[in-house]
């Protein structure tokens, strides 16, 4: 067994404990999180990209609770903001680190921290929603997204990536109209969890 076949085994381990031991409280929430379990179970490759038609991301609401807001990237393919995230990829310890590493990459912001349980970082929410990418003339598949909360700390300044068209930070109760519900519950979670 290579390291990355190792790396592969590990991710997925995590990810199977990380959502077994998550539970939400929402029923729909619940649902996701058993079909996320069964994906698991059927794909062994399951978290990556290459895994058709779904595979599990990590991505992560970017919040600086003393100042009340959230960074969002206006997203170049889907044209609308979003929270942080993106691709597991096989050098990522865990979930977590997959979530972390997204947003810290794609914020510029290096001291965020995950909002923790019980000293272990938690998922915050679900989102099983659809994508194009393998390309947009290619068919869509569906991102099954394990959505954490990153705390940055006060006054934090972002940073533009190449992977955005725009980076900025919204008052919790003035988000742009340009995102989905989706990002409005995970700010509104991240808001409920982070005081």
């Amino acid at each position: 067994m290579t390291l990355t076949e190792t790396g592969a085994s590990a991710l997925h381990a995590d990810a199977v404990r990380t959502l077994s031991r998550w539970q939400p409280a929402e029923p729909e929430q619940e649902r996701l999180r058993r079909d996320y379990l069964e994906h698991l179970a059927e794909q062994p490759e399951g978290l990556f990209r290459s895994c058709l038609p779904a595979h599990i991301t990590a991505s992560a609401a970017v919040v600086d609770p003393a100042a009340g807001r959230v960074l969002l990237t206006l997203h170049p393919k889907v044209g609308m903001w979003l929270q942080m995230g993106g691709h597991c990829e096989p050098g990522d310890r865990d979930l977590a680190a997959a979530a972390l590493r997204e947003a810290t990459e794609e914020s510029g912001i290096p001291d965020l921290a995950l909002f923790t349980v019980g000293g272990l970082p938690v998922p915050a929410k679900l989102d099983r929603h659809q994508v194009r990418c393998t390309g947009k003339d290619r068919p869509e598949n569906t991102h099954l997204d394990v959505q954490y909360i990153a705390v940055a700390p006060p006054g934090a300044q972002a940073l533009i990536s190449e992977e955005s068209l725009d980076l900025r930070w919204f008052d919790y109760d003035r988000l742009p109209e340009l995102t989905d519900h989706s990002v409005r519950d995970l700010v509104a979670r991240a808001r409920e969890l982070t005081g």
